[in-house]
């Protein structure tokens, strides 16, 4: 990791447009200039990302890249079918989705094939972090970047939330995500949207049953980088960590495979 400091701004935290409106307007409230978000996007972009790689759920608001880096967009719908499942989206103009997958598995990307894989605001969505690095890791070649932006729950909606432990992660990632899921849909309903407990029950089962994407876990930086010692140290998954960058409501992290690994 260098030393050299670095004084970022966040980029928009994506999920805005896709939540219920009281939790909406309280997250808009905390988005910085779109301009400075993009400078910051832009500078750390040009530190670390070269060659060709993916972007994960990008939607209409794509990591600008720098020269020499080439990015194909990866999405669980095409737009057509994004724009109809989230009709917020109309209107906006949204990436081409090259590649329809999972961007949790990536499974139509073959191993060792990338140079690197942006996906910010995604991972607190996915219920399986580890699983998800070690599927991203696999794709990336040897000495490839991972390029991450997280949510700072002291600074979002999320702030009254506990934060994941790795303890949970492992579990989950162990034994299958459904053995916690219905904890974070009650978890979410409870603490974001702040459902009368009476009504918890039933619209917690309706988020659940729809699949809908919530932030099934919170990290700080500080937890965040425990998370990257433990997949690197315990789950085999060959990641080191290259910065850390706490910016506002988010924090970056930029991650890199070891260099001889497949």
């Amino acid at each position: 990791m260098s030393d050299r400091p670095e004084h970022l701004y966040p980029s928009p935290h994506k999920v805005a447009a896709l939540l219920p409106p009281p939790v909406r307007v309280r997250l808009v409230s905390l988005l910085p200039d779109r301009q400075e978000v993009r400078r910051a996007r832009v500078r750390l972009a040009r530190r670390f990302l070269r060659g060709d790689g993916l972007e994960i759920g990008a939607l209409h608001l794509p990591l600008p890249m720098p020269r020499g880096a080439h990015a194909r967009y990866v999405d669980r719908m095409d737009e057509q079918q994004l724009v109809s499942e989230y009709p917020e989206l109309e209107g906006h103009d949204l990436v081409h989705v090259d590649v329809v997958d999972d961007g949790e598995r990536l499974s139509t990307v073959p191993d060792a094939s990338v140079d690197f894989v942006v996906a910010n605001h995604f991972l607190e969505h996915t219920e399986d972090p580890i699983g998800t690095l070690a599927q991203h890791t696999r794709v990336l070649r040897p000495g490839g970047v991972l390029f991450l932006a997280n949510p700072d729950p002291r600074e979002t909606f999320d702030r009254d939330r506990p934060l994941t432990t790795i303890e949970h992660l492992a579990r989950d990632h162990r034994e299958g995500p459904e053995v916690s899921r219905q904890e974070h849909y009650d978890e979410w309903v409870r603490v974001v949207e702040r459902a009368p407990e009476p009504e918890v029950a039933a619209r917690s089962a309706a988020l659940r049953d729809a699949g809908y994407s919530i932030h099934f876990h919170v990290w700080t930086p500080s937890v965040f980088a425990e998370l990257v010692h433990h997949c690197a140290h315990e789950e085999g998954i060959p990641l080191g960590l290259e910065a850390v960058v706490p910016v506002r409501h988010e924090f970056i992290t930029v991650l890199r495979k070891s260099a001889g690994t497949r």
